[in-house]
């Protein structure tokens, strides 16, 4: 086993932390050096994956090789070994750039009020930070990323600048909920969101594709592949289809050496004056898990047994109806509108709050429409031209909503190394318990009861609820950060209480779920960890 490579800088992870971190760090000089489980995705050949699928859920555009394995949507429990008494339904992919590749592009900021949940709301616990302290991360993020939003309205989240672009347009749906909602308690809004309203850094204007999740043929959605390609120019090294199994704790306390596998099988090891862990907040602490030894018996970072815990997401509240009219779904990005102003009041101290998505994608979701559409119009007997027009009719009256609910923290949803069953990597698979309590079940029913009155005040019909509790994609918690090492992972720069050489980036060090799509919050930590890192290696 050779020492084969060395850095100044060792991320393991190419999505949005690590991409990021690593691009503004091999920009100051230092020497980067990644460490990826996936291959690099070709767009082209990834597109065409995703139009012959016969699923075609969020991972199907993308390899899922033994060696860079990875949960599938509809075969939850293959990779997840679930304990229950809820299953885990949110994943993630391993390719280079991560997660990114599909996400839906939503960036919205916390709120101020996140921050405190327990000092205003007596749940959950206090982040070390505030949103004064994050906020000008927050608009470098979104200049990093690309953002397109409505500089106008702050969504509650006060702006000490301006996007970088124009809001993508809203669609003629949006127009028609917000159209029918004036007046009552739910303003739409038009979201904030990851992709090109113009021609930007060489990356064309969204055209509307509508498959955002699980590609943009164009990349006018912003992915991580951008910061790599950053960071290659500035110098970093990316060793795809590598996978760190094990982090070594040198006799000083400090991470010595990163051992890995390669995907022909071959081992080696690696080290780096700084370690960056960004490897989703599965991956992170299965690795860190991974890692016991003699002066790490509960493995890497984990004195304080926090590592693995507090396991979050945003349990979705899905909804669907049919429209009074014609409102023509499937046109534009997924979602491009949604009701904002439900994510805070003093209701949070008995239920989670959430925040409404509108979706442009039909029935899409909740029953794979249209292909089930024109099967029920088949079914009634439908045929030929009238078939045609009973369809364009009915997938024209299309709509949906779906609630991302915020989720308390808690220590017995885990993430733990299943005793028995070993990716090819010889790693342990994750074993996860999981469930929701009544502040988040609360926050679930309170969703449904909106969603009906929306639905209401459109003179929907044929309204329907989803029975399961659906997954956002978004995984949080299990390295959280805090001010006390007895209860927390990471310090308020994602530096490791145990070791001073770690440091670990992602939604995985968020202490509360809070309501908004993590994406962008990723982003503003680990910019503004990176003067910590740098200061480290110096």
């Amino acid at each position: 086993m050779a020492n084969d490579i060395t850095a100044d800088i060792l991320i393991i992870g190419t999505g949005v932390a690590g991409a990021i971190a690593g691009a503004k760090l091999a920009a100051q000089g230092l020497t980067v050096a990644f460490l990826e489980s996936g291959k690099r995705i070709d767009r082209y050949e990834a597109v065409e994956r995703f139009w012959n699928a016969k699923i075609k859920v969020p991972e199907s555009a993308y390899p899922n090789d033994p060696e860079a394995a990875h949960p599938l949507t509809h075969r939850i429990e293959d990779f997840y070994q679930q304990q229950g008494p809820e299953l885990f339904k949110s994943t993630y992919i391993k390719v280079l750039g991560g997660t990114t590749w599909h996400w839906l592009g939503t960036t919205l900021r916390n709120l101020p009020s996140d921050f405190k949940l327990k000092s205003l709301y007596g749940q959950g616990v206090d982040w070390p930070i505030s949103y004064d302290d994050l906020e000008p991360f927050y608009l470098a993020a979104e200049n990093e990323i690309g953002v397109a939003g409505n500089s106008n309205e702050d969504l509650g989240s006060p702006r000490s600048g301006d996007f970088p672009m124009p809001q993508i347009p809203m669609t003629y749906l949006d127009k028609h909920f917000a159209s029918a909602l004036d007046g009552t308690p739910y303003q739409v809004s038009s979201t904030p969101q990851g992709r090109n309203s113009v021609y930007r850094q060489e990356r064309p204007e969204c055209c509307g594709n509508n498959s955002c999740i699980p590609i943009c043929p164009i990349q006018a959605k912003y992915d991580a592949t951008v910061h790599v390609a950053l960071a290659e120019s500035a110098g970093a090294q990316v060793h795809s289809e590598t996978t760190a199994t094990r982090l070594n704790v040198g006799s000083d306390g400090s991470i010595s050496s990163v051992d890995f596998q390669r995907a022909d099988g071959s081992t080696g090891t690696a080290s780096g004056k700084v370690v960056i862990v960004a490897a989703h907040a599965v991956e992170t602490p299965r690795l860190l898990l991974n890692s016991t030894q003699e002066n790490a018996p509960n493995g890497v970072a984990n004195s304080s047994d926090q590592v693995g815990r507090n396991l979050m997401d945003h349990p979705t509240r899905l909804s669907w109806a049919e429209a009074a009219e014609p409102v023509f779904p499937y046109r534009g990005p997924l979602s491009t509108s949604g009701i904002e102003n439900l994510r805070d009041g003093d209701f949070r101290q008995e239920r989670g709050a959430f925040r409404i998505e509108i979706g442009n994608d039909g029935h899409s979701w909740p029953t794979g429409a249209p292909t089930t559409t024109a099967a029920a119009l088949a079914a009634q007997g439908l045929r030929g031209e009238e078939l045609d027009a009973a369809l364009k009719d009915a997938a024209s009256r299309q709509i949906r909503l779906a609630s991302l609910v915020e989720q308390s923290p808690d220590a017995e949803n885990r993430i733990t190394l299943d005793p028995e069953k070993r990716d090819a990597n010889g790693v342990p698979l994750p074993r996860i318990h999981y469930d929701f309590d009544d502040y988040t079940r609360n926050g679930l029913e309170a969703a449904e009861k909106a969603h009906d009155e929306v639905f209401k005040a459109l003179g929907a019909r044929n309204i329907q609820h989803s029975p399961d509790i659906q997954g956002a994609g978004h995984i949080i918690g299990t390295v959280r950060m805090g001010a006390d090492a007895s209860s927390a992972v990471v310090d308020s720069d994602l530096r490791s209480f145990d070791h001073p050489n770690l440091f670990l980036l992602g939604s995985g060090t968020f202490p509360t779920s809070a309501t908004a799509n993590p994406t962008l919050t990723i982003a503003a930590l680990a910019l503004r960890s990176v003067n910590a890192i740098a200061a480290s290696v110096r």
